[in-house]
């Protein structure tokens, strides 16, 4: 279990990156380093921006690492 908590949580940051990458491209300059601190501002502008992928990819990521906590 260990080993498929620290993938999704590797998942969880990659998609987070990406996300917060993605919104410093696209969005307003103030927007990425928002994004990075508050969690949920990422899919939630990222989804806003077009970046859909990566905001279902954050959810699946940080489903499964919540499901992957819950049960260990």
């Amino acid at each position: 279990m260990g080993i498929a908590l620290a993938v999704a949580l590797v998942a969880f940051v990659a998609a987070h990156f990406t996300l917060v990458a993605g919104i410093a491209r696209r969005g307003p300059w103030w927007r990425a380093p928002a994004a990075l601190l508050v969690a949920p501002l990422a899919p939630w502008w990222g989804w806003h921006l077009g970046m859909h992928r990566s905001t279902i990819a954050w959810g699946a990521a940080l489903a499964a690492y919540a499901i992957g906590v819950a049960v260990a």
